[in-house]
């Protein structure tokens, strides 16, 4: 019989450091852009308003006032 030999190498550490590296920065990024693309759609699409409105601190303000009246 022969023995099998696996082609699975260790991956060198500089490998792992780089995609531990990048998922440190993209995922973030893809929660930051899931989350404008979300605002953006309820706010213009659900909301039907315009798209400037998204970006005014006093709509989000007023939201906030809504949410959290007494």
């Amino acid at each position: 019989m022969k023995e099998e030999q696996s082609d699975s190498r260790p991956v060198p550490e500089k490998t792992k450091s780089r995609w531990r590296t990048a998922r440190y920065f993209v995922v973030p990024l893809l929660l930051l852009f899931s989350l404008l693309g979300g605002l953006i759609a309820g706010y213009v699409i659900v909301g039907k308003q315009g798209l400037s409105g998204v970006f005014e601190w006093k709509t989000w303000q007023h939201v906030i006032d809504l949410i959290f009246a007494p």
